[in-house]
């Protein structure tokens, strides 16, 4: 049976314009990463859509349950049923929901407008990680890597404890994704936090080069971790791809 849900791990869900923007968060996390940066593009007019991803929201226990499948599927209805009533649909995403995000357009390219990444892993370098696909056979889970947030008095609704079976899976979407990155052709806007203490350098590069994508844009953050949208830069964040989404998707109203 699954757990009670978090306080502020719930989705989130706006109606709007034509143009529909889907955000995804991240591996542990919550729609609490994302939701002040929904309530913006949504006051910019947009109809606007953040799921709670599978096993997310809840305990790491009920996370340990699901797999990489699960989390797509969640991302991929969401985009179909914003097709109903929208012209053209925006993804974004943070961390994992950056991956998921890259998956969708890899997948349904003709479905995907515009990219929005912050701070997106399809890789790491970490020792400990490569080694998760023995661990999760041993242990349930390792520390968390949740509320990496410079800005005090932030929270994610994250989880304490990385649950390993979940992570292992994780590590094949990323296998998956990184295979794809070709087929990726919408506008791509991607901001990098410089000092991030969850994902590594090694996800830009991979994903920059390896995207087909006419338009590349980077933002580089200089005031935030790895939870962007709660921290220093979100604003720069809200702002930024908004005008990215107006110049390249289209205004919210209308």
């Amino acid at each position: 049976m699954t757990s009670a849900l978090l306080p502020g791990a719930e989705p989130y869900a706006a109606d709007g314009g034509r143009t529909g923007v889907l955000l995804s968060h991240g591996f542990t996390g919550s729609p609490a990463s994302m939701t002040p940066w929904a309530q913006h593009l949504a006051g910019r007019g947009h109809t606007v859509r953040v799921p709670r991803l599978p096993g997310h929201g809840t305990t790491w226990q009920d996370m340990n349950t699901t797999r990489w499948q699960d989390w797509y599927s969640e991302v991929d209805t969401a985009l179909t049923e914003l097709q109903r009533t929208c012209d053209r649909v925006v993804v974004a995403g943070l961390s994992m929901g950056g991956c998921l995000a890259l998956r969708l357009a890899e997948q349904r390219p003709d479905d995907v407008a515009a990219l929005v990444l912050v701070n997106p892993a399809v890789s790491v370098k970490r020792f400990d990680v490569k080694l998760v696909p023995a661990l999760q056979l041993v242990i349930p889970s390792m520390p968390g890597i949740g509320n990496d947030i410079k800005k005090p008095g932030q929270d994610e609704v994250g989880y304490d404890r990385t649950p390993l079976k979940a992570l292992a899976s994780q590590l094949k979407m990323w296998r998956d994704v990184r295979s794809g990155l070709d087929r990726v052709t919408a506008p791509l806007l991607f901001f990098r936090s410089e000092d991030d203490h969850v994902v590594d350098e090694t996800s830009q590069t991979i994903i920059l080069d390896g995207v087909s994508s006419p338009v590349k844009k980077l933002v580089t953050l200089r005031d935030s971790f790895h939870v962007a949208t709660l921290d220093h830069d979100a604003p720069l964040i809200f702002d930024r791809s908004a005008a990215f989404i107006d110049e390249h998707v289209g205004a919210g109203r209308g």
